[in-house]
C-alpha cells in the first residue's frame, strides 16, 4: 500500500463578499434598531476579514474586539459566549492559557457561520452590551437563513 497522497489539495467553501455583507449589514439594522452602535466583522473560513461595519459612536476599542470575536468562532466552531461553559471540562493549564492568547475572545458576540454542515465564515459584534451583541450577530446570521454551528 502507497503513502502517497491521492491529491496535494481540499475543496474548501467560504463565504462569498455578498453574503459576507448582507450578514453585516444586518446585523446593523438590528443594532440601529436596538440603539446600540456596534462594529460588526464577517471573516471568509480561513479568519480573514470578509466585511465590516462600524457605526457612528460605536467604541474605537471594539473595531479589534468585533474582528477577534469573528476570528474566534470561525477557528474553533463554537460561539464565542459557549467557551466559559466548554472550559470547564479542560486542564487548569488549557482554561488559564487558551485566554492568553492573541485575539481569542471568550464572550458574547462571535458566532460561527455553517452552510451545508460546513464552517464558511464567522460573524463577530462588539460595543453593545454582551446580549446585544449575541443578538446583533444572530440577526446577521438570520439575514443568510443560516445558524451557527
Amino acid at each position: 500500500m502507497s503513502n502517497k497522497p491521492s491529491s496535494t489539495s481540499v475543496n474548501m467553501r467560504s463565504i462569498d463578499w455578498r453574503a459576507a455583507h448582507a450578514a453585516a449589514g444586518a446585523a446593523v439594522q438590528a443594532a440601529q434598531d436596538m440603539g446600540a452602535a456596534v462594529n460588526v466583522a464577517v471573516v471568509d473560513a480561513s479568519g480573514v476579514l470578509a466585511a465590516f461595519l462600524r457605526m457612528p459612536g460605536a467604541p474605537l476599542h471594539s473595531v479589534d474586539i468585533a474582528i477577534d470575536k469573528a476570528y474566534t468562532a470561525v477557528s474553533f466552531g463554537l460561539p464565542t459566549h459557549q467557551w466559559a461553559d466548554a472550559l470547564q471540562s479542560h486542564s487548569a493549564a488549557v482554561r488559564e492559557g487558551i485566554v492568553l492568547r492573541p485575539r481569542f475572545v471568550a464572550f458574547g458576540g462571535g458566532l460561527p457561520i455553517t452552510e451545508a454542515g460546513q464552517r464558511i465564515g464567522a460573524i463577530g459584534v462588539s460595543g453593545g452590551s454582551e446580549k446585544q451583541d449575541q443578538q446583533i450577530a444572530q440577526a446577521g446570521l438570520d439575514a443568510l437563513n443560516l445558524a451557527a454551528a
